[in-house]
């Protein structure tokens, strides 16, 4: 989990286009030819206690796609997402729009990466919502009118411009939620980092949450167990296990091979099983 990852660093680390920012342009995914936007070159990593997190990870996302990472707790898809701007650090190669991430670009690739972890309450420690989006923006040393309006523009995005004032302790975990996005929406970035966004949602949050992540259009990685949120809003789905991706293909296809799904601690969204609702 990526709790435990944190807790491993001991730090935390805070950090669509054409709505948030209006003279950013969205591209339409890049042929396998062209240069992807995130780039993971046979990446290795251990924790100091010696066990395998990653073992020779490679893959590609172009700008503009929407990827699901599944697999089972434990397949090092975490530890995996910690490792796009810089907060882990293995051997092999990490390219976000061909900056590659080191110890010399890490501002840059900070900027660029908007990670989003699955408990809310650790991206939300300031007394309102404003000040929570407003953080990283500051800390750009962005002038105090361009703060303002990245922070009206990313809460607009998540469906909260009216909670500037509202203190963030006092929220539902899906209003959290879209706060702890609209936190690294202000920073930017080109692209999205996901770790269980659905978990711990009601029915009627998780639909409102699918919702806003169908809308925003950025380039997104989303680590997930929720195979009917995959099923309905990714077009293709990067399975790992044991530290390695064992599937890369289809969204539709994969969610298909039960075998496939079975042998890697995963299930089939309950429709597919036969199950009714």
């Amino acid at each position: 989990m990526l709790q435990s990852a944190l807790q491993y660093m001991g730090e935390q680390l805070y950090s669509d286009e054409s709505m948030l920012f209006p003279d950013l342009e969205i591209t339409a995914p890049l042929s396998a030819n062209s240069a992807p936007l995130l780039l993971i070159d046979d990446l290795h990593f251990a924790y100091p206690d010696g066990r395998v997190a990653l073992r020779g990870v490679s893959l590609r996302i172009a700008r503009g796609e929407k990827v699901a990472l599944a697999g089972p707790n434990g397949a090092g898809k975490s530890t995996l997402l910690l490792h796009l701007n810089g907060l882990l650090r293995g051997r092999g190669r990490i390219e976000i729009a061909g900056v590659p991430v080191s110890e010399r670009t890490l501002s840059q690739v900070r900027a660029r990466v908007g990670l989003v972890f699955q408990n809310p309450d650790d991206q939300l420690f300031s007394p309102t919502v404003f000040e929570d989006v407003a953080f990283g923006p500051l800390h750009m040393g962005l002038a105090a009118d361009e703060v303002r309006a990245r922070v009206e523009r990313a809460l607009a995005m998540v469906g909260m411009s009216a909670y500037h004032e509202r203190h963030p302790y006092h929220l539902s975990m899906g209003e959290k939620k879209r706060i702890a996005i609209a936190t690294v929406l202000a920073m930017a970035p080109e692209i999205l980092a996901f770790d269980e966004p659905s978990a711990g949602l009601d029915p009627r949050a998780r639909r409102s949450l699918i919702n806003l992540l169908r809308d925003l259009p950025l380039t997104m990685l989303v680590s997930t167990h929720d195979m009917a949120m995959v099923r309905e809003l990714f077009d293709r789905m990067i399975i790992m296990d044991e530290g390695r991706v064992v599937a890369d293909g289809r969204a539709a296809t994969l969610l298909d091979d039960h075998a496939l799904l079975e042998a890697h601690g995963l299930e089939a969204p309950w429709k597919e099983r036969g199950v009714c609702d």
